[in-house]
């Protein structure tokens, strides 16, 4: 049976080992001197190294050389068993299948006895994080002060699991992604040791496949190898399931002309001739990153041809940056739900369209009719005097079930509904000095003036139901008694007084009602006291009605 390319080819020196220079030289070095630590935690994302260079350390401790600067030898017996894999003193522990803490307490006891043929015994647990709590424990006496014979080196992708009592026992190294062009020409070489002809841009094409994995770039090589003919981009195009960069780029020019029915046309096009949708709509945001890095004047983060780099200039002095993040918004989102429901293609479409056509904010102007204008209540003039007594008298009836039902107090929201329902058509009357224009105009400027002074003052601004003047005198109207109250208490008054003044350089003074009660039953032009019998009837649900005198 054939050996896969990435165990076949897997690094058996410091040398081998590329992308990952900050660890292999602290390693390199600690053996040289003879400073092996008891316990290493490598973390880092998949196909980085980690165990690989865990199976070096092995080899370098028990490495027979005399020179500790050229262990591993990969020379000596002790080299060479561990490289056919029958070193007895090498344990590799899968910790997803070894969680148990009867597991960790298996290995303590074993632990104690001498290695069979070389000086140390090393202990590599391969994705540690998938251990219990209780495992945890059990390993962190051992772990802290393992025998003069053993060595621990843990590995995982997941380091944010990990406890921070194990973390503080180990010494940690963090592998990072390996570059594209080291991927690139890690493969050259393999496919020339294996005698496969592979084009340039197919190599291009599976190294950005693999996103830093050097395990899935080798792994990706296999398979293409596995066809029995050379591999070509078109080859390693439809194995992958990704499309020709030729269809992501007219994508990229549709969307700009904003043609959704092209857009979609484009995209089934492309799944059609076999492309995977999921990786369709990584190439789309990989393109379209690039195009930002280059909007951004970061070209050199950007791995393109000639023809390719000029095409991404173009569309970056075409993109409006609003228009750029949104794109990327909506199709990085699409290639991580493209395989959610039963048309897989849907996700990529929907972007295109939300890309073009923006979902306009719900405000509550858009669910709501057009509220009227209320107008404001003046004082009496003399062109309209007070109802006379003697040509119709005035009644009062009580209604008990229109009595005022509590309403709860809802958490105060700075919303479009709350400037709507304050309307004025008349202009304020200032007390003194300034001038206020429209108070539904300016009521967000007196809000974001009062949030200066005092929160709670803004909160309890932003919950009028109603705002008018009368007698040259603001009255705000609350939805109950508590929201009244709370303004009339403290220095609420004043301070939404400082902010009318800030905004409009009028002082204003103000007076505080229940909205739809107090204001509203009082007709135009009739001047009632609110503090005397008839302002009571009328808190207590009366109404005001004519009745004409009887000859």
């Amino acid at each position: 049976m054939s050996q896969a390319y990435y165990r076949k080819w897997r690094p058996q020196g410091w040398d081998e080992v590329i992308g990952q220079e900050h660890v292999v030289r602290t390693l390199r070095n600690a053996v040289g001197q003879g400073n092996i630590a008891h316990a290493y935690l490598f973390s880092g994302p998949r196909g980085t190294g980690k165990t690989t260079t865990a199976r070096i350390i092995a080899k370098a401790a028990n490495c027979l050389a005399e020179e500790l600067s050229l262990r591993p030898c990969n020379e000596c017996a002790n080299c060479l068993a561990v490289n056919e894999g029958r070193f007895l003193d090498l344990i590799e522990i899968d910790a997803a299948s070894n969680t148990s803490v009867d597991d960790v307490r298996d290995l303590r006891e074993k632990i104690n006895y001498s290695p069979s043929v070389g000086r140390f015994k090393v202990y590599i647990i391969d994705e540690v994080h998938m251990l219990s709590n209780a495992a945890f424990n059990a390993l962190l006496k051992t772990l802290e002060e393992p025998p003069a014979h053993a060595i621990f080196v843990l590995a995982t992708t997941e380091v944010h699991k990990i406890p921070a009592t194990v973390l503080s026992r180990c010494q940690r190294h963090e592998f990072r992604r390996i570059p594209l062009n080291f991927i690139q020409a890690l493969l050259k070489e393999i496919a020339e040791k294996e005698g496969i002809h592979v084009d340039p841009t197919a190599l291009t094409a599976i190294a950005r496949q693999a996103t830093g994995s050097m395990r899935d770039a080798v792994s990706l090589l296999d398979q293409l190898a596995s066809t029995g003919s050379d591999v070509s981009l078109e080859l390693t195009q439809q194995v992958l399931g990704t499309a020709a960069s030729l269809s992501v780029f007219e994508l990229i020019d549709e969307l700009l002309k904003e043609d959704t029915g092209a857009c979609i046309a484009i995209i089934n096009r492309a799944l059609d001739s076999g492309s995977d949708p999921r990786q369709y709509g990584r190439q789309v945001v990989d393109s379209l990153r690039a195009v930002l890095m280059v909007k951004m004047g970061n070209t050199e983060q950007v791995e393109a041809t000639v023809e390719e780099m000029d095409k991404l200039k173009e569309f970056s002095k075409r993109f409006s940056s609003q228009k750029l993040f949104a794109a990327i918004r909506a199709f990085d989102h699409a290639a991580q739900h493209t395989s959610i429901g039963w048309q897989p293609g849907l996700q990529l479409e929907l972007a295109a369209a939300r890309t073009i056509e923006p979902e306009e904010e719900k405000s509550a102007s858009t669910n709501e009719a057009k509220p009227a204008t209320i107008a404001a209540v003046r004082p009496p003039s003399s062109r309209n005097p007070p109802a006379k007594q003697s040509t119709e008298k005035t009644s009062i009836h009580q209604n008990s079930h229109q009595a005022q039902v509590p309403v709860k107090e809802k958490p105060v929201q700075d919303s479009q509904e709350t400037k709507e329902k304050i309307e004025s058509n008349g202009d304020f009357q200032p007390t003194s000095g300034g001038s206020i224009g429209n108070l539904k105009n300016q009521w967000n400027e007196i809000r974001a003036a009062a949030k200066e002074i005092s929160a709670e003052t803004a909160a309890l601004l932003n919950s009028c139901k109603s705002t008018d003047m009368k007698n040259g005198r603001l009255v705000l109207g609350f939805s109950g008694p508590v929201l009244r109250d709370k303004m009339e208490n403290g220095q609420n008054l004043d301070n939404a007084r400082q902010a009318i003044k800030k905004v409009t350089g009028a002082d204003v003074q103000i007076d505080c009602r229940i909205a739809g009660k107090e204001e509203s039953a009082i007709p135009d032009g009739m001047e009632v006291d609110h503090d005397g019998m008839v302002g009571a009837a009328l808190r207590l649900g009366g109404k005001i009605t004519k009745e004409e005198k009887q000859s």
